[in-house]
């Protein structure tokens, strides 16, 4: 890899987690947030009983299963390519993602562009599937930037599509996709799923991983506002720390970055919100006292 996972930020430059450790940060919130959400599902879903009979959200006992395996490996095996798409400029930016994946002219589903995606999703995609792992995880992995339901499951084909052809296989004949009585590409029916044709009904093959891991991987609704706003806070307070926002390197090497690696984006805001700029400010003091800023 061109840098080391641990340095690589979560996503372009004052995106979400953008700043030095980013990346790591990203994962285990969302790894965090896939657990818990699995936890959730079969506390709620699944049944504890009563005199023989299922009770929904009984309590802690269940019946159903979802994997832990494919909850805690994807929200990885999404966002590892980063380290190649969000390479670090020497002035403390970044390198610009290049999107693609998106269906072509001949798409058959006729919508072209409209899949077009981070290129770090359709590289994870692929070497998902050179190394062979199984379809029920690789399509989960490909859900992170949409799920397969509300109609979007184009795009997770096409992201499948994308990711099979820069693995150099053929999606269908691996078990990642299937074509129905029209010849379209469709999910395919994994686990029990093909006991009765749900195509055919006008339905999708759609497991519950598939949709928590796309849950799993929205906490950009949050931390990317985190970033944007946080970076006018730093900026305010740039003077006191002697940084010059107009001097780009220095800024973002010196003090932009190591601010936001050692204390994050949202911990900052978080802090603005419950005591203003005073709370703020205090926390870069500590970075001060230890000799960061």
């Amino acid at each position: 890899m061109p840098q080391p996972f641990f340095s690589a930020p979560g996503s372009s430059y004052g995106g979400h987690h953008s700043f030095p450790g980013g990346l790591v940060v990203h994962e285990t919130f969302n790894d965090l947030s896939g657990i818990q959400l699995a936890a959730g599902y079969r506390r709620v879903y699944g049944s504890s009983c009563r005199d023989g009979l299922p009770i929904v959200g009984g309590g802690e006992g269940h019946d159903i299963e979802i994997s832990r395996d494919v909850t805690i490996a994807a929200p990885l095996w999404h966002d590892w390519a980063k380290t190649f798409v969000f390479q670090w400029n020497a002035d403390g930016s970044e390198f610009i993602e290049l999107p693609f994946g998106g269906a072509g002219d001949n798409d058959d589903y006729g919508r072209p562009g409209d899949s077009r995606t981070g290129g770090h999703h359709i590289i994870g995609v692929a070497e998902a599937m050179i190394r062979g792992l199984s379809p029920d995880f690789v399509i989960a992995q490909a859900s992170a930037h949409s799920t397969p339901t509300s109609g979007n499951q184009f795009k997770v084909v096409n992201w499948l599509r994308a990711g099979a052809i820069l693995a150099r296989i053929d999606p269908v004949d691996r078990g990642y996709l299937v074509r129905d009585a029209q010849g379209l590409l469709r999910l395919p029916p994994l686990r029990h799923l093909g006991e009765i044709d749900l195509i055919a009904a006008g339905q999708l093959n759609v497991l519950a991983e598939y949709v928590l891991h796309n849950i799993s991987d929205s906490d950009f609704t949050l931390t990317g506002p985190a970033v944007s706003i946080t970076q006018i806070l730093l900026r305010e307070l740039a003077g006191r720390y002697g940084y010059d926002p107009l001097d780009v390197s220095r800024y973002n090497r010196r003090y932009r970055n190591p601010a936001l690696s050692y204390m994050s984006a949202e911990r900052l805001l978080i802090m603005y919100s419950q005591g203003g700029m005073a709370l703020v400010t205090r926390e870069l003091e500590l970075l001060r006292e230890h000799g960061i800023l």
